[in-house]
């Protein structure tokens, strides 16, 4: 302990420095969480004290409400599916750019990265998939006599969720690209020679025992946000899927239900049980993730 106090003391300077955001980060991130666990054993409506239930929210979450079951068998999906093949296509499309001129890297970067940046990509989409014989997709089918009535795309459960996770791919390359592209761009090129050395024969050779390896802090960055992502999807189906809740649940996710709860009903405590058992998936896909990112080169 005595030794905690006097490096605390000798880098005092540095802890200065960081105390501002220490400060925000417990007040808005670290302290809403913990309050929101305790007001999961609570009914409160924002009007009345909280009122202790013990596990009722849970008990209700589980076995009395199956909206919330179809939100996480959604919401499994998503990530199971966007997660790990959008994790997949950054990186392999940065490992392809890496490999190209600077001046048309750059412009293939941003290419690439603008989608998820945009606030009219929904909209383009909206208008690929609309309904009538006006949306691009229906014009096409019905132009060449595949269907003979338009297919309500966006509102059919037996092509929601197909749409839903084409363009939630198409939007994946955000902040966990650009990670891999910095970190491809940081690796010192005499690893490689040295690795040519050593017996490494080919490209793939070469990712998995070289370039993957000297890139885990961006893999394991690439992957926190990418898991951040695919659990909270919620606004995005909702700027894409016309109407709340979508048609007979068929897109309805963790984060839907949340709002639902939280935003419309005030049910706040049951809003935090929702939002505590959504924290804690996300904790354990991390905990997952992390270990299999330790494997990387082995």
């Amino acid at each position: 302990m005595g030794n905690f106090f006097k490096g605390l003391y000798r880098d005092r300077v540095s802890y200065l420095f960081i105390l501002p955001f220490v400060v925000l980060f417990f007040v808005f991130t670290v302290l809403p969480v913990v309050i929101s666990m305790g007001l999961s054993f609570t009914h409160f409506n924002m009007l009345e004290a909280p009122v202790f239930v013990g596990v009722d929210n849970y008990l209700r979450l589980f076995f009395n409400d199956p909206v919330f079951i179809q939100a996480i068998r959604n919401t499994l999906i998503f990530a199971l599916i966007i997660g790990p093949v959008g994790y997949m296509l950054s990186l392999f499309v940065a490992w392809f750019i890496n490999e190209l001129r600077p001046k048309l890297r750059a412009v293939i970067t941003l290419i690439f990265y603008a989608p998820s940046i945009s606030g009219n990509v929904f909209l383009i989409w909206a208008v690929m998939f609309s309904g009538d014989s006006q949306g691009y997709i229906n014009g096409f089918l019905l132009r060449n006599h595949f269907i003979e009535s338009p297919i309500q795309f966006l509102y059919n459960p037996d092509y929601m969720m197909f749409v839903v996770i084409l363009v939630l791919l198409w939007l994946s390359l955000g902040v966990g690209f650009l990670a891999f592209i910095a970190g491809l761009q940081g690796i010192d090129r005499s690893y490689y020679e040295a690795s040519a050395v050593d017996g490494i024969q080919n490209r793939w050779q070469e990712l998995w025992y070289v370039t993957l390896p000297l890139m885990k802090p961006m893999l394991m960055f690439g992957a926190v946000m990418n898991i951040a992502g695919t659990f909270s999807i919620g606004p995005q189906i909702t700027a894409l899927i016309p109407g709340f809740p979508s048609t007979d649940y068929a897109v309805h996710t963790i984060m839907h239900h949340l709002d639902d709860y939280g935003g419309m009903r005030f049910e706040m405590g049951y809003a935090s049980a929702i939002a505590t058992l959504l924290f804690a998936m996300m904790i354990g896909a991390n905990y997952l993730v992390k270990n299999l990112i330790k494997k990387v080169g082995d």
